[in-house]
């Protein structure tokens, strides 16, 4: 289980076994890599399409107005025009904050964080590995999510928990609470929950309680501040 794709399918299918092999051999830059690719492409594949475009700016437009924020005829038009000449940046941008950016930064926290708590010493470039590998999940998410975009006309994500109530008016504070649970990402922790058991060696179940908690809490507050900002969508 040395190759990059058999480790990346390993994380889907044996996890637990596949984050031993990593561990002991902490190789991160191809996968992180890959997964950012994976995420550039598809995001900047849809992009190029008028769906696409469109999609960006209605999702420019609930932004604004979750969080209170008025969109007028000019603004619309300006954001149709950023929509139409950035939409490769724009891709550019989703992948890397969604690669490098979030797998470096919360590789830092973890290593901080768990050096200290559990009592073993772990490397930064283990917990680093470890943290790319899971992401090849939110890659996964980002190859389901493209098509049903395209076919939704939407960038609001397809797998979040909202999607299964409807009947919820989405100005409502559960449903906005719902739109941020997106249960793909609930994998990836879960995922990476168990390459921090292999690493620290702790209880996978207690590490992805800890985790998804820390997940709902930050969608709590999500919540929270669009409810008092006094958004309408």
């Amino acid at each position: 289980m040395n190759s990059l794709p058999a480790r990346a399918y390993g994380v889907i299918r044996r996890p637990r076994a596949t984050f031993a092999t990593i561990v002991a051999a902490p190789a991160w830059a191809s996968i992180l890599i890959a997964t950012t690719l994976v995420t550039f492409v598809c995001s900047a594949g849809f992009l190029r399409t008028g769906v696409g475009r469109q999609a960006l700016v209605d999702q420019w437009e609930r932004t604004a107005l979750a969080f209170g924020q008025s969109v007028d005829d000019a603004q619309y038009a300006r954001m149709e025009d950023m929509s139409a000449a950035g939409g490769l940046v724009y891709a550019a941008v989703v992948a890397l904050s969604g690669g490098p950016v979030l797998a470096v930064t919360l590789a830092a926290m973890l290593f901080l964080v768990l050096n200290r708590t559990t009592g073993h010493r772990a490397s930064y470039v283990q917990v680093l590995a470890v943290v790319c590998y899971a992401g090849v999940i939110l890659a996964l998410r980002q190859l389901i999510a493209t098509p049903l975009d395209y076919v939704r006309e939407s960038l609001a994500s397809p797998t979040t928990l909202v999607q299964f109530f409807t009947m919820l008016d989405e100005a409502s504070p559960v449903a906005r609470f719902l739109g941020v649970i997106d249960f793909l990402v609930v994998w990836w922790i879960a995922v990476l929950a168990v390459g921090m058991s292999v690493l620290y060696h702790r209880s996978a179940r207690r590490l992805t309680l800890v985790f998804t908690g820390a997940y709902v809490a930050l969608a709590l507050l999500a919540a929270i501040a669009m409810a008092v900002s006094g958004g309408t969508a």
